[in-house]
């Protein structure tokens, strides 16, 4: 069995692959300050609790955007697993070809995305990440990242507004029914979801003109994915298993 890890700024995702099937997933909160021996006794209770056990792991694969958490995961891989996990970065095989101009500059969690998307789903092609920050990857149909766009993350923007305002509370992400808000509660949610619906249409639209096309695959990924998928005319699909399934794509290349 495969475990792909997937070190993101406000969770950390696991997967387990049996073969190219995803038998397991689970969540837990990315905190520098926890230790090799937190993280693994964790994650093995919560594999445990699936039915797997330690030895039925083979193989790992992991992409950070955290480099402080790095040597901690990979000291648990090690530990736990007795296996040295590939960490995607320079040298690694991903038959993606990068035009940024520092390639070394661009997110595990872009490359991964965008190696997912184009091969799940062909280009042209663009993927939003709904997560800490809201990226936009632009893949086209010969497997080139042409470029990012990056705006803030939706809960990021949420809590900014919650915590720098003293009469503004924290609110669940839901659509409204009216975009007219007749409370506190109902005015932040549709500033929140229908102002990031618009930001959304808007770069897109931007993006189709640039490219010069009439027809775009966008795939939304993400915990708030589907919530804004429902309020933007130019997302096609919503993939919850585009990052793990990524690092599965890259890991058989390497292997």
């Amino acid at each position: 069995m495969l475990l792909a890890i997937d070190l993101g700024n406000t969770n950390i995702k696991y997967g387990v692959f049996d073969g190219d099937e995803l038998v397991a997933s689970f969540r837990v909160s990315s905190r520098i300050s926890r230790t090799a021996d937190e993280y693994g006794s964790v994650l093995v209770g919560l594999l445990s609790d699936k039915g797997i056990k330690k030895s039925d792991i083979d193989g790992i694969i992991f992409s950070s955007v955290i480099p402080a958490l790095n040597y901690t995961i990979c000291h648990m891989c090690e530990f736990f697993f007795g296996i040295s996990p590939i960490m995607i970065g320079p040298g690694i095989k991903t038959g993606l070809n990068i035009k940024a101009e520092n390639p070394r500059e661009v997110g595990a969690d872009i490359i991964v995305n965008s190696v997912s998307a184009y091969n799940k789903y062909g280009g042209p092609i663009v993927v939003i990440d709904f997560g800490t920050a809201t990226t936009f990857d632009v893949i086209t149909e010969k497997c080139e990242l042409l470029g990012v766009v990056i705006a803030p993350g939706i809960k990021t923007s949420l809590e900014g507004l919650a915590t720098k305002t003293a009469q503004l509370p924290m609110v669940e992400l839901d659509a409204p029914k009216t975009v007219i808000g007749k409370n506190t509660k109902h005015c932040m949610q549709a500033g929140i979801i229908f102002g990031f619906a618009g930001l959304v249409d808007n770069i897109l639209n931007k993006i189709k003109n640039e490219l010069g096309v009439d027809k775009l695959t966008v795939v939304a990924t993400g915990g708030l994915g589907e919530i804004i998928a429902k309020e933007v005319k130019f997302i096609t699909k919503v993939d919850r298993t585009l990052t793990l399934d990524g690092l599965k794509i890259i890991y058989n290349l390497n292997k």
